[in-house]
């Protein structure tokens, strides 16, 4: 820390001194409030809107705006915003992005710019990352937008137009990054601007910013249409690339991350596959063409190359799935099931013509746009999540929006245990399976991450043979999800999720009472949206007795445990976040060696994304000696400064380190 830090602060703690002196006022509007009647609180969205309207700005109103807000949520939600979550509503109505720990609530904390700027009449998007989330919010938080007088929203995936333009014409419109940027390219394609859904791009708050503008932010969006070409030669092209993948593997070697054979070669890290000379040669040989690359040759060619990356990058079950017959891809960000999209340029009918499922027509593009650049189309953009700090330059440089890190409401008692590195990927996942069991036994529940659905069963086949009850949450299981992470906080539950599935779902240490007053309901062979007040409010009451207890219990108990069980392309806002392995000889070389692992704020910077570290540790001569449980000491007599020096840095990973 420099001296000038020291004596002035760090740069967010000099904004929120500027934010404090804010706040106050807001508690002394609250005392007025709390005075009038709902329909003498309702009116005051009347008095905001004739002021802005007489030329008062948003800035002018935001305080007693905010009161009437934070007094309309205690009576309709029975929530009163804290002033941490007041600091948050005033980050994100001026346009920047709130980071905020797991817990301290940003759905509320949205509810206070929303409101003020939907006064405007001119709109504010709030985007979430799934149809699910979009809806609750809808209704949870929008019975204090329609206790207030605005109009409501919601974008869902099966919506038509005629609703989607009613839902886009309210003041609060709540949808996912998806349903927001297709809708915008479909417009485009209308004739008539009075077909147009979307109604300009006034304010959007982005709900897990760094997932959707960071993570997935090149992610094209592609609306195509039905090409005229045939689909035959891509089962021509598959029966030849399997021969030939099958005639290459006897001499196939792996070099970091590139597969080299004879016919082609792959790089994992850039997801590229391309034909060698002696590939190329192969394939003109079994076709009987002179010249693959002859103008005339240029289509086949195209469906070997597709061919190609089908059998060697696109992995079922990790990045589609067969459902019904047909691919279905598998979101990388996600780990949720994108119905109805397809990959683009043939890959996808590549991909069912290697599972043998009838291939439909290639499709081509007529619309296209980046979330990155539909998302700096708004006149103001602002965003929340539990990890945005550690990309503030890439907001900064991208979307000039700033990061500001609010302050939790009470001091965080979260404990952050260092990785656990591990030989072999057998070792780790007995050590994965332990802790496991151990928790299990204890009461204590767990949250165990994985990358792909095919990692998620294997653990769960070896959580089987344990005899540990456990649930799994991953694509094959998307319609479950929001009640699967519900209750991954009761006494002794094991909940197995891949990626980020159910990212946005409170997690109540206990259980969450809602959704486990909807199971007895249906216990009782009621219909949980049908039921009459009188037995909902029942099955509430018998839900909180058990969830209450529970939730004293896992306290004690240490509350929730959650183990990575191997780094996340992708970070799950407010869980752990993964650096790079520490790779060790005497195991798989391209074994996960983590068990658990949480982010540090300079994960990324002080160990890059980990392939170019990986190539030191090859060169550095390192040696493993073998310890009780698997670990590895890595012994550095023979490493440079600069390794040294990264490894003394690395998040206090579990490693003692020999001169």
């Amino acid at each position: 820390m420099s001296l000038l830090t020291k004596v002035f602060g760090t740069k967010n703690e000099r904004e929120l001194k500027k934010i404090d002196p804010l706040i106050p006022p807001i508690g002394e509007f609250e005392a007025g409030m709390k005075r009038l009647s709902d329909e003498q609180l309702r009116a005051r969205t009347g008095f905001f809107r004739e002021k802005i309207d007489q030329g008062a700005s948003l800035d002018d109103l935001l305080q007693e705006a905010f009161a009437v807000v934070r007094e309309a949520s205690w009576r309709v939600l029975n929530m009163r915003h804290f002033d941490t979550q007041l600091i948050g509503g005033l980050v994100l109505h001026h346009g920047k992005i709130a980071e905020m720990k797991t817990g301290e609530g940003k759905t509320l904390v949205a509810t206070l710019p929303v409101y003020l700027n939907g006064l405007s009449g001119k709109g504010v998007h709030v985007v979430t990352v799934n149809d699910y989330l979009a809806r609750r919010d809808s209704e949870w938080m929008g019975r204090v937008y329609r206790f207030l007088g605005l109009e409501v929203g919601v974008i869902q995936h099966d919506m038509d137009d005629a609703r989607r333009q009613k839902a886009y014409r309210s003041d609060v419109t709540y949808g996912t990054n998806n349903e927001f940027g297709f809708d915008y390219l479909r417009d485009n394609m209308k004739f008539s601007l009075d077909r147009y859904a979307q109604n300009g791009h006034n304010y959007a708050i982005v709900d897990e910013v760094d997932s959707i503008l960071i993570d997935e932010a090149r992610t094209p969006l592609i609306i195509s249409g039905p090409s005229e070409d045939s689909v035959g030669k891509y089962y021509e092209a598959d029966r030849m690339m399997k021969e030939m993948i099958r005639a290459a593997n006897k001499h196939k070697t792996q070099e970091a991350e590139k597969i080299i054979t004879p016919f082609y070669e792959v790089d994992e890290k850039a997801r590229t596959a391309v034909l060698t000379d002696e590939g190329v040669e192969e394939a003109e040989r079994r076709l009987g063409l002179g010249n693959l690359y002859d103008p005339a040759n240029l289509e086949i060619l195209h469906c070997l190359e597709q061919s190609l990356k089908a059998h060697t990058l696109q992995e079922k079950d990790v990045h589609y799935m067969i459902k019904d017959g047909q691919v279905v891809i598998v979101d990388e960000f996600t780990g949720r099931l994108m119905s109805g999209r397809r990959w683009s340029d043939g890959l996808h009918q590549a991909v069912e013509a290697k599972e043998g499922v009838k291939i439909e027509k290639e499709n081509q593009t007529l619309a296209t746009i980046t979330f990155q650049n539909y998302f700096r189309m708004y006149d103001k953009l602002a965003g929340m999540t539990g990890t945005a700090d550690t990309e503030a330059v890439e907001f900064d440089n991208i979307y000039k929006l700033e990061v500001m890190v609010i302050p939790t409401n009470r001091p965080l008692l979260r404990t952050e245990f260092p990785d656990l590195i591990y030989r072999t990927e057998k070792e780790k996942y007995n050590a994965v399976i332990d802790e496991i069991q151990e928790g299990h036994e204890r009461g204590q529940p767990s949250l165990v991450g994985t990358i792909s659905i095919e990692k998620s069963e294997h653990l769960s086949g070896l959580l089987k043979k344990r005899g540990v009850p456990h649930v799994v949450l991953n694509a094959k299981y998307h319609e479950q999800e929001a009640n699967i992470v519900a209750q991954a906080g009761r006494v002794s539950s094991v909940t197995i999720a891949t990626n980020m599935a159910g990212r946005g779902t409170d997690i109540l240490l206990g259980g969450n009472p809602e959704f486990l007053a909807e199971q007895i309901l249906a216990n009782r062979g009621l219909d949980p949206q049908a039921a009459d007040e009188a037995a909902r409010e029942s099955a509430l009451a018998e839900a909180k007795k058990i969830t209450d207890a529970e939730h004293d219990k896992v306290i004690e108990l240490g509350g929730l445990h959650i183990i990575g069980t191997e780094r996340h392309e992708a970070r799950p806002a407010g869980r752990p976040g993964f650096i790079p392995l520490l790779p060790v000889s005497g195991g798989r070389p391209d074994a996960d060696f983590r068990v658990r692992s949480h982010q540090r704020p300079d994960a990324k910077a002080g160990y890059g994304r980990g392939r170019s570290h990986r190539a030191w540790h090859g060169q550095q001569g390192h040696r493993t000696l073998p310890e009780a449980g698997g670990r590895a000491q890595l012994q550095h007599s023979q490493a440079s400064p600069r390794v040294r020096r990264c490894h003394e840095q690395a998040a206090g990973a579990d490693l003692r380190i020999a001169s």
